[in-house]
């Protein structure tokens, strides 16, 4: 018996690789998802032999649309899968405005467009199933977008928000949604990006093991956001709160009087 099958993105190194280490071991089957065909087959038979669970590699390239629709049809028809992890992402190689804007655009595309569409495929047809979880991989840095590449920020910003707000239309239907905010973590992205890891503080740099098991235990004890580094979660609620508390004051029928011209009173 197993704990169901998991659909990995990004699954042939770094985070999703670890993934697909940590669930094989509690018993899930899986469908790795990546473009490398010889690193999923090998990550596939050390993971099926170690622990027992059927592996299959899904060869795709998830920027092409008739890839990604392969992926989606394999959601939809096997109705095993119920937990799918989107780590599927690139990250920037500097500021933006050095950057060229066609991998700025590539960049929207796998960590925004792909996402969405696949956590919106998932979403429905696990709502229908009535069972289910979505883990998305975002990162820290949604939370101070100032210190980073302002699109690779946006995008994980999209990535906290879409989950947030479908944490809640879900919950009803009995799905589970979460999104881990990773800080550095130790993985292949900073060579493909050309960043040299050593002027990153050690102290800062999370190995992706360590990053996974955080991340699975906060899915466990029911967390719809977790940051893995984060020792004292009263920070997190104290930020939730004081966002709810400006809910009341988004949308009013005046401008507030501060907005208004001098002199001019209602």
């Amino acid at each position: 018996m197993t704990q169901g099958t998991a659909l990995i993105t990004g699954a042939s190194s770094g985070i999703g690789a670890v993934y697909a280490e940590r669930l094989a071991r509690r018993g899930h089957d899986l469908i790795l998802v990546a473009r490398d065909l010889d690193r999923l087959k090998s990550l596939a038979n050390r993971l099926s032999g170690d622990h027992g669970v059927v592996v299959t590699p899904l060869i795709a390239d998830l920027t092409s649309a008739a890839d990604l629709e392969r992926v989606v049809a394999k959601l939809r028809e096997d109705a095993e899968i119920s937990l799918l992890v989107n780590c599927a992402g690139i990250g920037p190689n500097g500021p933006l405005l050095g950057s060229d804007p066609n991998g700025l655009g590539k960049m929207v595309q796998l960590n925004v467009d792909v996402l969405h569409y696949l956590t919106a495929a998932a979403a429905k047809l696990f709502a229908a199933r009535r069972r289910g979880g979505i883990i998305n991989i975002a990162s820290a840095v949604a939370l101070i977008p100032e210190r980073f590449n302002a699109t690779y920020v946006a995008t994980k910003a999209f990535v906290l928000a879409l989950t947030q707000a479908l944490s809640a239309e879900l919950e009803p239907h009995g799905v589970r949604m979460q999104a881990v905010l990773p800080g550095f973590t130790r993985t292949e992205i900073f060579d493909r990006a050309g960043i040299d890891i050593s002027v990153i503080p050690t102290e800062m740099m999370m190995d992706a093991g360590e990053m996974v098991d955080a991340a699975l235990a906060g899915f466990d004890r029911g967390e719809v956001v977790t940051i893995p580094s984060l020792a004292d979660s009263e920070l997190w609620e104290q930020h939730e709160r004081t966002r709810r508390d400006l809910g009341p004051h988004l949308s009013l029928k005046h401008a507030a009087a501060r907005y208004r011209p001098r002199g001019e009173t209602r």
